[in-house]
């Protein structure tokens, strides 16, 4: 039965929603205004926007789903999540805003290219092919989730609370681009924080504590430790903590730190970025050990954060929770749809279809490309025997394998050639689909092998075809000179 006070909540968080698409609607004249915002995000924009794309539907009901059914052993994943979040932050962040500024790159699969001079343009073409496969595949487990959580609290079909999902999304992110997705992350992720640590709270008290988790614990056989106990520990430990490798390739992501106002921004965004992260990773895994005393027998485990709002608070309360779950889906899919978007208009149809096209028509472009993408990842989400952490895991670890050593290597590595940065995307990401359709994933996450062999093949290349390039090489040893004032800056010291 549908509680009308949840679904006013919804209604209302809806018609926010629009709003905030009509308004940057209006606000969008260029095409990098549509992209990347203008390049002018300041550092909570930036810092929450990052993260709340980051975290999608899986923080609220993969990860918790995953805890439920492993115990402490899926702890890991948010350990090594948090990790690869503060690796990112300060090492890639600074560099990848100065290097993209310079080459006035507005896609990675454009800034591969500019930044290793590719003459073939191959370096952009298949990054941005590997993209939209990923991205379609990612983006579909955002409308999984949404369909689970309309599902659950409305009682409908699970197909039409997919499309639901998806028109919504659709419809502020196809108007206002990446300020609309950016301002409605920042209260998006917000009201995720908000959820994700007040929910545990009530709940602890409501099951009874700790003794209570440790009976249900050991009635179903799993434990609190970290090390698993039936498995070989160092593998499983290696293979959950392997998450935070994504960190260094997801396009979402990065395209956060090539859209803040300046370097200078950046400490005071990587210090919210941080702290959000930390207690959201600790509550969601919280929410999954609470949930096994909570809910014994449950048919699908990635529910069990709607189950407890939904019994712990009234409908009124429990709808802005609720929300909150449909936020964390909205602020990845959102960001996923317009880098995919930007993908296909500024590396494909501006580059290769029509090299002269106006900025009025790229923007039309780029608002029919997000049609599009969602189409066909509503199409992959329509099977209801998806599960979000199996969509995310494999989209995420192909970003990682694909993209995560060269982008590493682009920023700190001089003598890389966009001959080593193109063999290593590729053998990486053959790697990575080989490995788990061969069934390895389950001994060992994908993007592990995926990353090494990513890695080894740049570090082999670079012996035969290291960049010899005075130009490529001094703009380099620019873009790092830049980084080194704005480091001492920050820090007090004149340059």
């Amino acid at each position: 039965m549908i509680e009308i006070q949840t679904l006013v909540t919804f209604i209302i968080y809806f018609i926010f929603l629009m709003g905030v698409g009509i308004y940057f609607y209006k606000k969008t004249t260029n095409i990098e205004d549509y992209l990347l915002g203008g390049r002018g995000m300041g550092s909570w924009v930036t810092a929450l926007s990052a993260q709340a794309s980051d975290m999608s539907g899986w923080l609220l009901m993969g990860l918790p789903g995953a805890v439920y059914l492993g115990g402490g052993k899926e702890s890991w994943i948010a350990i090594g999540l948090f990790i690869g979040t503060v690796l990112n932050w300060k090492f890639v962040a600074p560099r990848l805003r100065v290097y993209t500024g310079k080459t006035n790159s507005m896609t990675l699969a454009s800034f591969f290219e500019d930044r290793f001079q590719d003459p073939t343009g191959l370096l952009r073409i298949i990054s941005a092919i590997i993209t939209l496969i990923f991205f379609t595949i990612y983006s579909s487990s955002g409308l999984v989730a949404a369909g689970k959580l309309f599902e659950s609290m409305f009682s409908i079909n699970y197909t039409v609370a997919v499309i639901v999902g998806a028109v919504v999304i659709v419809l502020y992110t196809f108007l206002g681009g990446f300020l609309a997705v950016c301002w409605t992350d920042l209260f998006q992720g917000i009201l995720m924080f908000l959820a994700i640590t007040v929910v545990p709270i009530l709940a602890y008290n409501h099951v009874g504590g700790m003794e209570a988790i440790n009976q249900a614990m050991s009635a179903k056989n799993i434990s609190l430790s970290l090390i698993p106990e039936h498995s070989p520990p160092l593998m499983v430990i290696i293979s959950t903590m392997a998450w935070g490798l994504g960190y260094f390739g997801q396009p979402h992501i990065l395209a956060r730190f090539m859209s803040i106002k300046s370097i200078k921004k950046l400490p005071e965004a990587m210090t919210i970025a941080i702290v959000w992260v930390l207690i959201s990773l600790g509550g969601a895994v919280i929410v999954g050990l609470i949930s096994i005393p909570m809910f014994p027998e449950i048919a699908d485990a990635e529910r069990v954060f709607i189950e407890m709002i939904t019994e712990i608070f009234n409908p009124w309360i429990g709808g802005v929770l609720l929300a909150a779950i449909l936020s964390a889906i909205m602020s990845t899919i959102d960001s996923q749809l317009l880098v995919s978007s930007s993908t296909l208009t500024e590396d494909f149809y501006d580059k290769i279809i029509k090299k002269d096209a106006s900025e009025a028509e790229l923007m039309h472009v780029g608002r029919i490309c997000v049609l599009i993408i969602s189409v066909i990842a509503l199409f992959l989400a329509l099977n209801p025997n998806n599960t979000v952490l199996g969509l995310v895991s494999y989209a995420w670890g192909g970003f990682g394998a694909a993209f995560g050593p060269v982008v590493l290597f682009a920023l700190f590595s001089k003598k890389t050639s966009w001959k080593s940065a193109l063999a290593g995307m590729i053998i990486g990401t053959i790697v990575l689909v080989i490995w788990k359709q061969v069934g390895l994933g389950a001994k060992m996450y994908e993007i592990v092998p995926g990353f090494i062999a990513n890695t080894l093949t740049i570090i082999v290349m670079n012996f035969f075809f290291a960049e010899d390039n005075q130009d490529i090489l001094d703009e380099f040893d620019q873009v790092v000179e830049v980084v080194k004032v704005g480091e001492l800056l920050e820090s007090g010291i004149e340059a």
